[in-house]
């Protein structure tokens, strides 16, 4: 079998777990690490028994490599530079979460895939466990018909010191960004509009917004409201939010751990709603590693994956229009960031 020769770039904590995957693969074969911290690539190469060689650049690393491949979890003000660097030299690019901090880079990094033909995916997980999935396939099935409000509750408080909390605004864009693109998955259309407001309340640790409410407007007259902090004490909802879906015949709640359950309007029946739990629908490996497998068998086919840059731009649109919201204390239409 011919190996895909790849180079991670960014080897903090999230960069050990992509290294960790590709190792364990047999159709990949790591040939060099990226870090501005050489420390960080030689207690990379420690922790997993290597001797990779260490660049400081992208470039560096693809044009004396030979790689084909580029797996970025570098910090999110890099992503879009490293990507389109690598695509210009003939490399494919799996990278973390935002595919870029500004509206101008992730259409930058469009152009660049388009022109040269290469293949550029993003990193969201959290559409890829056996209870999203679930609940996706039994809204694909009418059972509660069409969404047409839905709320999203996400109440944490991690401390990860480092870059996060550091940030301006390290709720939507280092976090916030999942939840609005499982949002978009489940809802299935275009956000047009976002209304945000950020703040930052007592007792938090972060420099910037840790906390923000948003309400997005979707092209078919859905809508979408988030509650969010990453500074909530007590009562912590999952990583994956609290979720309620009204539609057009039911409505489905979802925890965010557990299986989604469902109450449909019993059509004939006096108006009564019949409750249905929802019921697995997903095998296999889940979260970052089902993601990642998903796009190396996009990657290997030549196809585009689930979260190709091409779609994920209009869940970088809403976490942008998000910010952007929030700064003019204003509602935005998306289609002023970026032509839908």
């Amino acid at each position: 079998m011919n190996t895909t020769k790849l180079v991670l770039a960014g080897c903090g904590q999230m960069g050990g777990r992509w290294l960790d995957y590709a190792l364990q693969r047999k159709d990949t074969e790591p040939v060099a690490l990226v870090d501005i911290s050489p420390e960080n690539a030689a207690a990379m190469n420690d922790r997993f028994g290597l001797n990779l060689p260490v660049y400081s650049t992208v470039k560096e690393a693809i044009r004396e490599t030979g790689a084909v491949l580029l797996l970025d979890t570098s910090i999110p003000d890099a992503h879009a530079s490293n990507a389109c660097i690598a695509m210009e030299l003939g490399a494919g690019v799996m990278m973390e979460k935002p595919m870029a901090t500004t509206m101008a880079d992730a259409q930058r990094l469009i152009g660049v895939s388009k022109r040269t033909g290469k293949f550029c995916a993003v990193m969201q997980n959290r559409r890829y466990t056996k209870e999203i999935r679930s609940l996706k396939a039994m809204l694909d099935e009418g059972i509660i018909g069409k969404p047409g409000y839905v709320t999203a509750d996400f109440f944490l408080g991690p401390r990860f010191g480092g870059f996060r909390e550091t940030m301006e605004h390290p709720l939507i864009l280092d976090m916030a960004i999942h939840t609005f693109d499982a949002a978009r998955y489940l809802i299935d259309e275009r956000p047009t509009a976002v209304y945000c407001q950020e703040f930052n309340p007592e007792g938090s640790w972060y420099l910037g917004a840790s906390s923000a409410a948003c309400f997005f407007e979707f092209e078919n007259g859905a809508a979408f409201s988030y509650n969010g902090s990453w500074s909530a004490q007590g009562f912590p909802t999952s990583w994956e939010g609290a979720w309620r879906l009204s539609a057009s015949k039911g409505t489905a709640i979802w925890d965010g751990d557990n299986m989604p359950h469902f109450q449909a309007a019993n059509e004939g029946a006096g108006g009564s709603l019949a409750c249905i739990d929802g019921y697995l629908r997903w095998s296999g490996a889940e979260r970052r590693e089902a993601c990642l497998d998903e796009m190396f068998d996009a990657y290997r086919n030549g196809t585009r994956s689930e979260t190709d840059i091409h779609d994920n731009i209009h869940s970088v649109a809403m976490m942008l229009g998000a910010i952007e919201s929030s700064r003019r204390g204003a509602k935005v239409k998306l289609s002023e960031l970026y032509s839908m």
